[in-house]
């Protein structure tokens, strides 16, 4: 099984806490999702965040088609970061580790993808054809929205 990772980082201007409060609340990601994903929470055991928590989303992966997300949340370092792993969805593997650090008066928001599609060379096709630019779409789209949420603007 290849491995793949995405990194992304963005600056945000937010205290800690508001950073902390604002992505450890999995609601706040069908906002931050391409429409045409529609993503939607199935199962949400808590409006906190705790390791060990299962959720439950879908994803449309093609039109009509829907294709159900379990993640567990398996590692948090309050108000620093958390780690989701997917349990069953769409890929063979998927680690996500979600940081953030205070800089230069606001805050660094990371995020750390592993993950892998799975199905051998057909999974290797599969990803440079949807799932490497599907990810990168979720990714850029997410920057927009957080950008025009919290703009730079907000600290002075």
């Amino acid at each position: 099984m290849k491995l793949h990772q995405l990194k992304q980082e963005q600056w945000l201007p937010l205290t800690m806490e508001e950073a902390w409060d604002f992505i450890t609340s999995p609601r706040n990601l069908e906002d931050l999702t391409p429409p045409e994903m529609g993503f939607e929470i199935v199962s949400l055991p808590s409006e906190e965040l705790y390791e060990g928590e299962i959720i439950t989303y879908k994803v449309k992966i093609a039109p009509g088609i829907w294709w159900p997300w379990v993640s567990e949340i398996k590692a948090v370092d309050l108000g620093k970061s958390f780690v989701d792993d997917q349990i069953s969805g769409p890929n063979r593997y998927w680690h996500h580790r979600h940081s953030i650090e205070e800089k230069d008066g606001g805050v660094l928001m990371k995020d750390h993808i592993h993950y892998s599609p799975g199905y051998w060379l057909l999974g290797e096709i599969l990803n440079k054809v949807v799932v490497a630019p599907r990810l990168k779409r979720v990714f850029d789209y997410r920057r927009e929205k957080l950008a025009e949420k919290f703009p730079a603007e907000r600290l002075t």
